[in-house]
C-alpha cells in the first residue's frame, strides 16, 4: 500500500515506519526535517516537507496522522498551549483540507489522540464510552479528534487511537525516568495513588496494523494495556527491574511549583481499559508491566 505518515520521525512513528517498510509498503513521511527522514525511518522512505507539497493526483490508501509537539516538554504557558493546538488540531485540519482536494480519497485515516482526553478521574474505570474531561488536555484531545472525524464526510474510514504512556527503549516518558532511578534517586510522584495507563510500543504498532487490515474498525480506541497500575506500583516495578531502591518520593506540592498546570499530567489519574480492542479480539503481546519494562530496558542496553 501507499501510506502517508505525519509525525513519522517521532518515537512511535519511526518504529511504525520501519515495520511498514519491512512489510513492503511504500511510505511517505511528512517532516520539518525532510533531509533526516531516510536516516530515521529507513531507506527508500520518501520525505514531504509540508502538506502544501501534496498534489490532487497523489493517492494514499492509508494516512496515519501522528504529528504534534510533545505535550510534556515545557510548561503550559498560553503561547505553549497555542503551539500544542496548532501542531495537533491545526495540522489535522490542514490534512483534512488536503484529503478534500484529492482526486482519489484514502480508504483509512488513523489519527492520534491521547488518554488525556479523560482527565483526572481517580479510580473510575474509563472505557471509550467516557466523555472528554473539561480541562486543557481533554479539550485539546476532543478538538483534535473532532478535526480528524471530518474526513468521514469524504467517505474515509477514521480510527482514533487514544494512546497511553508508551514504553519502549530509546525515548518516551520512560527515558526521562531512568536516570534518577539508576542513581537510586527515584520514587513515587505525589501520594502514588494515581493510575498510570501504559502500552508497549510494539502493541501500539500492532493496533495500527490491525486497523489497516480490519475494515470493521472505526471510531475511538484506547491504546493501553489491559492492566493499568498506580504510580506507586509502577515505581516499585521499575525499581525492581533496575535492581535499585525507590526511596525518594517527589511531593505533589513541589511538582506543582516546578511544572505549573503541566503537573496535572503526572499527578492526574486515568484508569483506562481498552474495552473496544479486547472486544475486537486484539491480543496484547505485553499485558503486564514487568514484562514490558524488562523488554524495553534489555533492548536499550
Amino acid at each position: 500500500m501507499n501510506i502517508l505518515i505525519t509525525g513519522g520521525t517521532g518515537f512511535i512513528g519511526s518504529a511504525l515506519t520501519h515495520r511498514l517498510v519491512e512489510q513492503g509498503h511504500r511510505i511517505t513521511v511528512l517532516s520539518r526535517s525532510p533531509d533526516k527522514v531516510e536516516k530515521i525511518c529507513g531507506q527508500g522512505v520518501k520525505a514531504l516537507a509540508g502538506l502544501d507539497q501534496l498534489n490532487v493526483e497523489d493517492s494514499y490508501q492509508v494516512i496515519i496522522n501522528l504529528a504534534g509537539e510533545s505535550i510534556a516538554d515545557a510548561r503550559w504557558s498560553e503561547a505553549r498551549k497555542q503551539q500544542l493546538r496548532a501542531s495537533r488540531i491545526g495540522l489535522t485540519k490542514q490534512l483534512i483540507a488536503c484529503i478534500a482536494r484529492m482526486n482519489v480519497k484514502p480508504e483509512l485515516l488513523i489519527s492520534g489522540s491521547a488518554i488525556g482526553y479523560y482527565g483526572n478521574q481517580g479510580d473510575t474505570v474509563l472505557t471509550e464510552q467516557a466523555s472528554a474531561y473539561d480541562d486543557f488536555p481533554g479539550q485539546l484531545c476532543a478538538a483534535w479528534e473532532n478535526a480528524a472525524i471530518e474526513a468521514e464526510e469524504f467517505g474515509v474510514r477514521v480510527c482514533l487511537i487514544r494512546t497511553g504512556l508508551v514504553i519502549a527503549d530509546g525515548g518516551g516518558f520512560l527515558q526521562r525516568m531512568l536516570l534518577p532511578f539508576r542513581l537510586a534517586l527515584g520514587g513515587r510522584l505525589g501520594d502514588g495513588h494515581q493510575w498510570m495507563s501504559w502500552i508497549h510500543r510494539q502493541d501500539w504498532i500492532n493496533i495500527a496494523l490491525m486497523m489497516m487490515d480490519d475494515t470493521a474498525m472505526q471510531g475511538a480506541y484506547n491504546a493501553t494495556a489491559p492492566n493499568p497500575v498506580t504510580n506507586a506500583e509502577f515505581t516499585r516495578i521499575l525499581a525492581q527491574v533496575l535492581h535499585r531502591p525507590a526511596l525518594l518520593p517527589v511531593p505533589s506540592g513541589l511538582l506543582k511549583v516546578l511544572l505549573g498546570e503541566l503537573s496535572e499530567l503526572v499527578l492526574g489519574s486515568q484508569r483506562v481499559i481498552p474495552e473496544r480492542l479486547l472486544a475486537q479480539g486484539f491480543k496484547f503481546q505485553y499485558e503486564d508491566l514487568e514484562g514490558a519494562l524488562k523488554q524495553a530496558l534489555t533492548q536499550g542496553e
